[in-house]
């Protein structure tokens, strides 16, 4: 396709350069990474299919930034931390009965495949209402959706705790267990999948990231405390009581979460999220409104970055939940099976603590580039399990999974974001990255259940062949990362409407702002 002469094209970096950094009167635009800018300058022109833009194809419904700049709210960090104490307290209760499986099933009178079936019904719930959340959330806002979350994980954890009751048969209370445990999985993703749209629309473009971390933490941190906490309570009940006091004070923080601020932080917070049918039908190749568009080299892109994050979740869901079953065959307890769980999630919050900053202001555009460095690291740990899983070996697996944590949790919140940049929806977006994620661990766990050696292995009940399972399937998935590119279209255009409305604010003289602003809202469009 023939471009014309009057065919825009990007000025050279010397030219974009002459303007200063510009301050918004809101929110401090100190482009100190200015590899974001120079991002834009340096950026490859488009493909041939992708979109020619010209001085007179700027759409007019771009709006220009609102009167006194972008803005950001304290009580942005109020909403934030709801979201994590709430998803935290789900994952304690959702994960709660890995570390103790061999107790739950000698005090309550539960089989083995029972006992899995108490992490695996979460997963199943997840499946249920993963994708309602995007229509819920984009019809009755972020707060309702959070309120019913909450509600759910109340009723969840005080069913749980009923299933305990001594007078029930062993039937009876787990039936009453499984509900529970059901309705903690449905209220898990009220919580993980509007993250990503709450720091959209509540953070700037240099703490959006470390916002959907936190969040996206809160996961692995609340599966790591849950981990600690049950071994303690050798009362198998008694702790689900103390599960059940904590869920409850935690239900009030939902109030906290708002739908969105007055004035949004970004060009990208200003504007609604397509539809998930957008999405949907985006993905397929078929034709959708502009701003849900996606680029063939984008779908392709999304599908890596869904089988790898699905995996990576799995393996280590997996292992969280057949902790005990993986390590006490080989002579280590209960207690040192969940400090194992512990170190691996623990390690890599620490590493997610660092790594996001990192990629919010000095890293800014390489997200992609961080995953192709550290997804092959993690296949190949999880692979050396095959020889490192055996007796007395605790301090090969404690730096093992130190180290799967490390690499691994840090990528989560990477994959989310990515995901958004990738499709340019953050609730559709993150409802699919789970339900995958979910859906796999389901399959990680009953295929894992399902290769438990016989009693007459040595040792008995070994689960070696479903440690080859998990390796060879992460390590194989994992070099599928050489093929992301990963392209951060969102990043980009709001930069450049940061850098319009900067512009226009500094009162730079006429030509040089039309000349700035057209080169900007040229990269927008080219970045939708």
């Amino acid at each position: 396709m023939a471009q014309s002469s009057s065919s825009f094209e990007p000025e050279a970096p010397a030219t974009v350069t002459e303007h200063p950094s510009a301050k918004s009167s809101a929110v401090e635009l100190e482009y100190s990474d200015k590899t974001a800018i120079q991002h834009f300058d340096v950026a490859a022109k488009p493909d041939i299919e992708e979109l020619v833009v010209t001085e007179n194809d700027v759409p007019e419904e771009i709006p220009p930034p609102p009167p006194g700049g972008y803005k950001l709210y304290k009580r942005r960090w109020a909403g934030l931390f709801a979201l994590f104490a709430l998803d935290a307290v789900v994952s304690i209760g959702t994960q709660w009965f890995g570390p103790i499986g061999v107790n739950v099933s000698e005090q309550l009178g539960y089989t083995t495949l029972q006992v899995n079936w108490l992490g695996n019904i979460s997963s199943c719930a997840y499946l249920v209402v993963a994708f309602l959340i995007p229509i819920i959330s984009r019809r009755w806002g972020i707060s309702c959706t959070a309120y019913t979350g909450a509600l759910l994980l109340l009723l969840s954890a005080w069913i749980r705790y009923a299933g305990t009751a001594r007078s029930l048969s062993p039937g009876g209370s787990y039936a009453l267990v499984l509900i529970g445990q059901f309705l903690g999985g449905l209220s898990q993703p009220f919580f993980q999948v509007i993250s990503p749209k709450y720091s959209e629309l509540w953070f700037d473009v240099e703490t959006r990231t470390t916002a959907t971390m936190v969040i996206a933490l809160a996961n692995p941190i609340g599966a790591a405390v849950g981990a600690l906490i049950a071994p303690v309570y050798t009362d198998t009940r008694h702790g689900i009581l103390i599960l059940s006091i904590i869920s409850t004070s935690v239900v009030p923080l939902a109030l906290l979460i708002f739908d969105k601020p007055p004035t949004p932080p970004t060009f990208s917070g200003s504007k609604p999220s397509p539809g998930l049918r957008e999405l949907l039908k985006a993905l397929m190749g078929r034709e959708v409104q502009e701003s849900a568009h996606m680029s063939g080299r984008e779908r392709i892109d999304f599908g890596i970055l869904v089988w790898i994050f699905a995996t990576l979740s799995a393996a280590t869901e997996g292992f969280s939940r057949t902790s005990a079953h993986w390590l006490i065959p080989y002579g280590y307890t209960g207690s040192q099976a969940g400090l194992f769980t512990s170190v691996l999630l623990l390690a890599g919050i620490a590493a997610a603590l660092i790594t996001s900053p990192l990629l919010d202001r000095v890293l800014t555009n390489h997200i992609a580039a961080t995953m192709r460095v550290l997804c092959p690291i993690v296949g190949a740990l999880w692979l050396s399990l095959i020889w490192a899983v055996k007796a007395d070996n605790a301090p090969a697996l404690f730096a093992i999974f130190a180290l799967i944590g490390a690499c691994a949790v840090s990528l989560i919140p990477i994959a989310v974001e990515l995901g958004v940049e990738l499709t340019r929806n953050p609730a559709g977006s993150s409802a699919i990255l789970r339900f995958v994620a979910n859906l796999f661990s389901i399959i990680f766990v009953q295929s894992m259940g399902a290769l438990i050696a016989p009693v007459t292995a040595k040792p008995p009940k070994n689960m070696h062949q479903a440690i080859i399972f998990n390796g060879a399937w992460t390590f194989a998935s994992s070099f599928l990362v050489l093929f992301l590119r990963g392209r951060q279209a969102r990043r980009e255009r709001d930069v450049a409407m940061a850098r319009v409305g900067a512009a226009g604010e500094d009162g730079e003289d006429s030509a040089q702002t039309e000349s700035l602003c057209t080169h900007d809202m040229g990269l927008i469009v080219y970045a939708c």
